[in-house]
This record gives structure tokens, sequence and C-alpha cells, in this order.
């Protein structure tokens, strides 16, 4: 299986359990890898053969931009389902950073990485 990886799509979105997080909104980070078969796109050096990434981008900034839930592993469910919908992907691992979260202590970071796949 191949991977096509995208790194760092920032988006602000209003996910999250407390008013302000609803309220104020905040920026999510999300690095996806789509696996699937690209031989047949390098063969024929033809992008209706792969995935554009430039479009599964969009859709997942999208997605964070979108409807709030409450939870970022909400979040990451719904961008996988919707990556898994495009043609030739076969599974996808997708980390949803929460960099800014509500936590009172120092902190770099907060992330959920899942994988899904067709089967």
């Amino acid at each position: 299986m191949d991977r096509v990886a995208l790194r760092g799509l920032k988006a602000r979105g209003h996910h999250g359990v407390f008013p302000r997080e609803r309220e104020e909104g905040q920026t999510f980070i999300v690095d996806l890898e789509l696996g699937l078969d690209t031989r047949p796109a390098a063969a024929d050096d033809d992008l209706t053969k792969t995935v554009h990434y430039g479009v599964v981008a969009e859709e997942v900034v999208a997605i964070v931009e979108g409807d709030p839930v409450d939870l970022i592993e909400t979040l990451a469910e719904r961008i996988a389902r919707a990556c898994l919908k495009y043609d030739g992907v076969e599974e996808v691992e997708v980390v949803v950073h929460k960099p800014d979260a509500p936590i009172t202590v120092p902190f770099d970071d907060v992330t959920i990485t899942i994988r899904r796949s067709r089967v």
C-alpha cells in the first residue's frame, strides 16, 4: 500500500465540551496518511487514477470549520469517513491536534490518532 500524506492542515473550529471552546473556537491541526495503490496513476501520469490531495485537504478543513462536536475523537472519525469515500483510498490514518486544549498544566499538544479502512 502506497501512502499519500498531508501534514499540518490548519483550521479554526468550535469543538469541545466547554462553552468557551464552542463560543470562541480554536485552532485544530490535522495530519493525514491515505493508503492507496498509486501504480495506475504513475503508469499513465493521470491524476484521475489517484486521490486529489488538494480536494481532500479542502474537505478536511471544511469538516473542522463545520458543525461542532464535543470530542476530537468524533472529529477524527468524521474526517476518516470523508477520506475513505474517495475512490482508491483503502485506508486512512488521521491525527487531530488540539494545541490550545483547556488544560491547567503546561503542555505542548493533545492529539487523537485513528486508523480506519474499508474492510
